[in-house]
């Protein structure tokens, strides 16, 4: 395994045009690029196919890996190649879930309900995985892939005289893409706070409004969305510094 002396040093190397040093991140980041890649299989896309893309996603990272971010480029990796694959599956692949796992999706939703009841609240990840015996990655691997995508122009708000549009949001957020991006890193978002962490989860990662984030948290709408901007620049901050 390279230091993280040594692999700031390649990717400076690579950036400048250096293929060998390039090489040599890749042969270092390959096992972990199998990795990622094994999460997509049985979605219609070959192996091959999705190795490719995911190689693009890792070149993607060492051209675009800032050396002033304090975590280790292999964290880095992880939401650039998962990006990668997923913008392809979404624009040029048909992504297929298989029986099984809408099957255990349905029997994990169940659960939840039932669970709900009894307890006046929502299973944890680890308490589902627990259920069924299987490690909690694949709990929420198997929620999200049962997850129906989203139009551009479904609308935000609960008011409808508003007629706030994904599509406007999107327009509106261009400045905190790569924040959200970044939000990914495991580093930065073990410095957030309980109740941050549990906001930028919802929203950006279950894609919760914010009327439904209001409601767990037990507070307003208003009050999210000036919570949700303190975590976006506390985030860039970190990012940034």
């Amino acid at each position: 395994m390279l230091d993280q002396k040594t692999t700031i040093e390649l990717i400076t190397k690579a950036k400048k045009g250096d293929e060998e040093a390039k090489t040599i991140l890749f042969e270092e980041n390959s096992p972990l690029l199998k990795s990622l890649v094994k999460r997509f299989l049985n979605k219609g896309v070959e192996y091959d196919d999705l190795y490719q893309i995911g190689t693009v996603g890792l070149l993607k990272a060492i051209n675009n890996f800032d050396t002033n971010y304090n975590v280790k480029f292999s964290t880095y990796v992880v939401p650039m190649v998962i990006g990668e694959i997923k913008r392809f599956m979404r624009d040029d692949g048909a992504i297929k879930v298989s029986r099984s796992i809408k099957s255990l999706n349905l029997k994990i939703k169940k659960f939840v309900d039932e669970f709900s009841k009894d307890n006046f609240r929502k299973p944890t990840p680890q308490e589902i995985a627990n259920k069924f015996e299987i490690d909690e990655s694949e709990v929420i691997f198997v929620m999200d892939s049962a997850s129906m995508p989203i139009s551009i122009y479904t609308q935000l708000d609960d008011d409808s005289s508003n007629g706030l549009l994904l599509i406007d949001r999107l327009n509106q957020d261009n400045s905190h893409e790569d924040i959200i991006d970044n939000i990914m890193l495991k580093e930065t978002l073990k410095s957030l706070d309980k109740r941050d962490k549990k906001i930028i989860l919802l929203r950006f990662f279950r894609d919760k409004t914010q009327s439904e984030i209001a409601k767990v948290l037990g507070v307003s709408q208003v009050q999210v969305s000036r919570l949700e901007n303190k975590v976006l620049e506390k985030l860039k901050d970190k990012l940034s510094g």
